[in-house]
């Protein structure tokens, strides 16, 4: 393999972190900006404590979508968010019968497959992780 093909392949998971990373940043920054309709929503559920399922919600997309942007604790980054959209789905989507809603059922557990693949795989070269892991072989030698 040649060393252009080589880094293309290191920049894969980066670019696989940022794509799932970015559906997270948008509806987060989507909940920052109209707490008012997220809270509504999440009370006429019969959900317990809207405002607190808000916060909760609000600052794991901002903030996991961040940290798994640039690649920092990105396996338990990873793990929390694919949890945090099959609970999502189950919650907010479990109206199968209605296209719609199964269309954003599949999509949540979608986003749980590609993030267990950032599990199993890890963060990829370009990665805070990566980064720590260098240093830690380095002091090891």
């Amino acid at each position: 393999m040649n060393s252009t093909s080589a880094n293309s392949n290191q920049a894969l998971p980066l670019i696989g972190r940022i794509l799932i990373a970015a559906i997270f940043l948008v509806s987060g920054f989507s909940k920052l900006t109209a707490p008012g309709a997220t809270i509504g929503y999440i009370g006429s559920l019969g959900l317990p404590v809207p405002l607190l399922g808000y916060l909760g919600s609000m600052a794991l997309e901002l903030v996991g979508s961040v940290l798994l942007i640039v690649g920092y604790r990105t396996r338990l980054v990873a793990v929390l968010l694919a949890a945090y959209s099959i609970i999502t789905a189950l919650i907010f989507h479990h109206a199968l019968g209605d296209q719609n809603q199964m269309f954003h059922f599949l999509k949540n557990v979608a986003m749980a497959g590609g993030l267990i693949q950032v599990v199993a795989y890890g963060a990829g070269a370009f990665s805070f992780d990566n980064r720590r892991e260098v240093l830690v072989a380095g002091t090891a030698q």
